[in-house]
């Protein structure tokens, strides 16, 4: 599982870091069950909101097929990875993200 911040918890220019202590609070959006997008006992992707307010995304590892291709001035940092997940996995999550 991956996470990436959606809110920071540090002073500004210090590197976030996951906050490894967090659980599990909500899904956000449906399961890829309901979503048609999986079968049979597979359960990947999700978007969950950790209890700290993080989010974890569970998703296809593609880092090193991806690290060519990146965007100027993007860059994946050691100890992070590139993960995707389905279109409809995010838009279906946009209901539970609340605004800013």
């Amino acid at each position: 599982m991956l996470t990436f911040c959606m809110k920071g918890n540090g002073p500004v220019g210090r590197k976030w870091d996951a906050d490894l202590g967090a659980n599990f609070q909500r899904r956000l959006g449906q399961t890829a069950h309901q979503l048609g997008i999986t079968g049979g006992e597979a359960s990947c992707p999700e978007i969950w909101e950790l209890d700290n307010g993080d989010i974890a995304v569970i998703g296809t590892e593609v880092t090193a097929s991806y690290l060519e291709r990146l965007p100027s001035g993007v860059k994946v940092d050691p100890g992070e990875r590139l993960v995707i997940i389905p279109r409809q996995t995010i838009i279906s999550a946009k209901r539970d993200i609340p605004d800013a």
